[in-house]
């Protein structure tokens, strides 16, 4: 089974995350910060990757810590679970549409960790939510997850619902490349005979 728990705990944050790449999509995320729990529970639902967190962090500072640290549990977790990786498609793009916004989301599970993210939004903050925060979650991910990672919101108005559809559009995107295709079962996707390496 593709299953992986990751605990992460510094003087900032406790951590303990847990993903299962063949799941239903369930989601159990309690990270004391309800606009990011959100992100996380549209995250697991799309991406049919059953995912669980719970984050202990000092919050009575800022959500910093907490968001990013989440990113590299969650991150480390999904490279585990993926193992030697050998039958996965590996690579997907999506264009993922949320209302009036627009974003594209590529992957590629190369073991070549990079973050390419172009969204701007126009406000400093979705409710209490820092939007700076986004990026960096997906920078944590990234770099964790060994995944090379293209975020770009082609356009949008709404602050949520640009980081609704660059969630999203990862969940969709690592659907695909997480699973397994039938036609290379048993086989690394890559000419160098491994990936991560």
């Amino acid at each position: 089974m593709r299953k992986a728990t990751i605990k992460r705990k510094t003087k900032e944050t406790d951590i303990e995350v847990s993903v299962n790449l063949d799941g239903t999509g369930a989601s159990a995320s309690a990270t004391g910060i309800g606009f990011f729990d959100h992100m996380l529970d549209l995250l697991a639902r799309h991406s049919r990757i059953d995912i669980a967190v719970k984050a202990d962090g000092d919050l009575h500072v800022d959500h910093h810590h907490t968001t990013e640290d989440v990113g590299i549990a969650l991150g480390q977790a999904v490279r585990q679970a993926l193992g030697d990786m050998k039958g996965i498609t590996r690579y997907a793009s999506v264009h993922m549409p949320m209302d009036e916004t627009l974003s594209r989301v590529v992957i590629d599970i190369s073991g070549r960790p990079l973050l390419v993210f172009n969204v701007a939004f126009a406000r400093d903050k979705i409710g209490e939510f820092d939007t700076d925060l986004v990026r960096e979650w997906f920078h944590a991910f990234a770099m964790n997850a060994g995944i090379t990672l293209h975020v770009e919101t082609l356009y949008g108005e709404n602050g949520h619902h640009i980081a609704e559809s660059c969630f999203k559009g990862l969940a969709r995107a690592l659907r695909m490349a997480v699973a397994i295709d039938p036609k290379a079962a048993g086989e690394v996707p890559s000419t160098k005979g491994s990936l991560g390496a």
